[in-house]
């Protein structure tokens, strides 16, 4: 495995201490406890911490009873939380350029709270699948990512071949075969203000999601959200300020239905809460919205590339990128999601208009099935091997 680079930190002369409980190659630790026993107190677990010792509008029962904790014991805590089953995704390995390295250890997978990723939204991301041991159209998701870092003004801690074999090492790493790698570029940890002048360094730092299976397909329920689109400056950037498409995704749950669709300013089809949206026109055309006020999705890219084999053996009579109104789209052959997450995602209901037939979509069901052949045998341009 190739060396990884030091941290920018310590790179530029600042003091990097790794962890006191850690050697620097970051070894993992022994047996979880199923408790931890501060100074001087009673064992101690996460779920009593966050139920019995709390009222019903949520404060301490007494102030007075927070300890105040060394690193050791914090480390110890953080080992009881992992051990709490309060997760619900395995995550596999951590590279944090922070510590200038990776860790397998979940508890050790943190990052500063004065990092104004997470104070100020100063941060953007993005996410590559792992299939059978193979990274899945990395190089277009790496290059959005250096965009949407130079919109947002991030500057690079390491150059582009270096951030990419970053990646692959932590997917090496971590020994997962199938899952997910998600990064995030931040203008760094340094202070509480809102201009990022007082951060010495940009950080980076990706994670590797286990995901044993993909979902399978089936048709869902959307409806028209009510929360305001981002306006095109920031949608186009894949930032961490994703808020609204939380509150979109959230709204569309209370509703019965899977997530929102977005319409922009003129009232046009715009996208789903993190994924794009794309129609079958009663002419058998594959029709997806402008790109221009929207996050540029690869997955769509990519299904819109592998769509010309429909259109070779006339199940389509063409690919078309232009505005959608509501009204056609309802009134479509078929409807689907399209982003990375679910691949593609049949969409048989919208509001309370059925979409089709109500049931799968043919289109839909054969796209999803080119991805799905394309992630496990595509060309070496969209699978990159990784060296376990």
């Amino acid at each position: 495995m190739a060396h990884l680079p030091a941290s920018p930190a310590a790179a530029a002369g600042y003091r990097v201490s790794p962890s006191p409980r850690s050697s620097p190659s970051l070894p993992q630790r022994k047996a979880v406890p199923s408790s931890c026993r501060a100074a001087g107190s009673s064992s101690w677990s996460w779920r009593a911490a966050t139920s019995s010792n709390r009222t019903e509008a949520g404060t301490i029962v007494n102030p007075n009873d927070v300890p105040i904790l060394s690193f050791s014991e914090v480390a110890e805590r953080l080992d009881t939380f992992q051990a709490s089953d309060a997760r619900n995704q395995n995550y596999m390995a951590m590279y944090s350029s922070i510590f200038g390295g990776i860790t397998t250890d979940p508890s050790a997978m943190v990052i500063p709270i004065d990092d104004h990723m997470v104070h100020r939204g100063h941060g953007v991301f993005d996410t590559a699948a792992i299939m059978d041991g193979h990274l899945y159209e990395l190089e277009q998701h790496l290059d959005r990512f250096l965009r949407s870092a130079l919109m947002a003004k991030i500057a690079l801690p390491f150059d582009r071949s270096t951030i990419r074999s970053i990646l692959i090492q932590t997917v090496s790493a971590s020994k997962c075969t199938q899952g997910s790698l998600r990064y995030w570029l931040s203008v760094g940890p340094g202070d509480f203000q809102l201009s990022s002048s007082g951060c010495a360094n940009s950080a980076l730092y990706a994670i590797v999601i286990e995901s044993p299976s993909l979902q399978v397909p089936a048709g869902c329920k959307v409806v028209t959200s009510s929360i305001p689109i981002k306006s095109p400056q920031f949608a186009v950037m894949k930032s961490v300020n994703y808020l609204p498409n939380v509150l979109m995704k959230v709204e569309g749950e209370e509703n019965g239905a899977f997530t929102g669709i977005w319409l922009d300013d003129e009232g046009f089809v715009a996208e789903g809460s993190n994924m794009n949206v794309g129609f079958v026109t009663k002419s058998k055309e594959l029709l997806m919205p402008r790109f221009d006020k929207i996050l540029s999705g690869c997955t769509v890219k990519r299904v819109m590339t592998l769509a010309e084999q429909l259109v070779a053996d006339g199940r389509l009579s063409g690919i078309i990128s232009r505005n959608v109104s509501v009204q056609e789209g309802k009134v479509a052959n078929e409807m689907m999601l399209i982003g990375s997450g679910i691949i593609v995602k049949s969409v048989v209901q919208w509001d309370d208009q059925i979409i089709g037939s109500g049931k799968e979509g043919p289109i839909a069901r054969a796209l999803y099935d080119l991805i799905l052949e394309d992630m496990r045998s595509g060309p070496p341009s969209v699978r990159i091997p990784v060296p376990y």
